[in-house]
């Protein structure tokens, strides 16, 4: 047994009496859809609705292990990572300082402030989380306070292994395989350690947004590299640069086990989990389970844990998460149509729809010419087929349109 090992158990055996180890359960849907023994390790269901929890109470336990007279730590975070550090700052009786982006939306505010109580301070600055996290560091300096990194830090992969120590406990034999999401590696990095000594022939898959693949990048250039830009829809795991702490533990990862996830393909598992299960995901906590649709023909037979990372999610993104569920299931589509400017055209357009079309969205943008105006329309269908066969129509009338939907820079314009 590795000195990891028992740091890592003595960290989920200390949890105990902050919140009682998360789920394991068998999927039967994912089970039967894949002809496999599925397990979901729930953090989605811990206190704060998210693994970050036990990186941060393991590192707040530490620091003031080795020094009780700290009573003041910090943190930059605009979601899960804030709200483990509230929770624990008020299990210890600390007084914590939470910097925040302006942009923060005001739910994940609110709910931070709920689990701190009176022993946090929130802090809005910056429209950019570096801009945050440049004065969160900052006051730190001033102050002589202890930052509490969200992923880079040695007390935090620890923490977060306790995941690992839980999944073999649970389960009445070793898995074939692993999924864990990735972000900035914290968790990623303290399961596959932790498995390591305890759990040698344990298999992994990692997947990132497609948005943020920042350990991808870092296998590819052997060193953790800042990507030029992020979706960050993904917002849980949608990381610029992986941890140089993490990396170094993930650094023998196979690329090939490396995995993407699509931004909009996510959305198809959050409301599938959702409408068939009744489980809340946010989109990093439903990565894993989105993975699976990858590696289908490499896990029959095999039991397979997914850890779904989180639960927060904001509701009133529901109508996002949707939409672009349909865009890529091909169930949704935005044209700019080049609409003639006579009597009767509209009618003429409308006749062309199938009995499964509708639209869900028109609006004239400008007349282009005396005769023509361009108009944008949404439209839904209940059959991706549909859409070919629609255009044909179109096509044979004479319509000239263009299909915007996966055209990003004017999407963002005019949809």
């Amino acid at each position: 047994m590795s000195d990891f090992t028992d740091t890592a158990l003595a960290a989920a055996s200390r949890m105990r009496g902050l919140f009682a180890e998360t789920p394991l359960q068998r999927n039967a849907h994912l089970s039967a859809k894949y002809g496999a023994e599925i397990w979901l390790k729930r953090e989605d269901l811990t206190p704060v609705r998210s693994y970050k929890i036990r990186g941060a109470f393991n590192a707040i336990r530490k620091v003031r292990a080795a020094d009780p007279a700290q009573e003041l730590f910090v943190c930059a975070s605009a979601g899960n990572h804030a709200q483990g550090v509230a929770f624990c700052c008020q299990h210890f009786g600390v007084r914590a300082v939470i910097f925040m982006p302006v942009t923060t939306p005001q739910q994940k505010i609110d709910k931070t402030r709920i689990f701190g109580g009176d022993a946090i301070e929130i802090r809005l600055v910056g429209d950019y989380f570096d801009d945050t996290l440049a004065s969160a560091q900052a006051y730190c300096a001033e102050t002589g306070g202890h930052f509490l990194a969200p992923f880079d830090d040695e007390d935090v992969i620890e923490g977060q292994a306790s995941v690992a120590v839980e999944i073999l406990s649970q389960l009445p034999d070793v898995p074939d395989l692993v999924v864990l999401p990735v972000g900035g590696g914290g968790l990623a990095s303290g399961v596959v350690k932790y498995m390591a000594t305890e759990a040698p022939a344990v298999d992994f898959r990692f997947v990132e947004p497609a948005g943020g693949a920042s350990l991808a990048a870092a296998l590819s250039a052997r060193e953790p590299v800042s990507l030029p830009q992020v979706d960050s829809f993904v917002d849980g795991a949608a990381v610029a640069r992986i941890g140089a702490r993490p990396f170094e533990i993930l650094k023998a990862v196979d690329p090939a086990k490396v995995l993407a996830g699509d931004e909009n393909r996510i959305c198809t598992t959050m409301l599938d989990m959702l409408n068939v299960e009744g489980i809340v995901l946010e989109p990093a906590g439903a990565l894993a389970v989105d993975a699976l649709k990858d590696i289908s023909d490499q896990i029959a037979g095999k039991t397979v844990v997914c850890v779904t990372s989180g639960g927060n999610f904001d509701f009133e993104r529901l109508p996002e998460v949707k939409e672009r569920a349909q865009k890529y299931r091909g169930l949704k589509k935005y044209l700019i149509l080049r609409m003639p400017q006579r009597p009767g055209a509209l009618k003429d357009f409308l006749g062309m729809l199938g009995p499964e079309d509708d639209i869900a969205r028109f609006e004239y943008l400008k007349k282009s010419a005396r005769n023509f105006g361009s108009v944008l329309i949404g439209l839904e269908t209940t059959q991706p087929e549909n859409f070919p066969r629609l255009f044909a129509r179109m096509n044979e009338a004479g319509f000239t349109f263009r299909d915007i939907t996966n055209d990003e820079t004017l999407s963002a314009l005019v949809v």
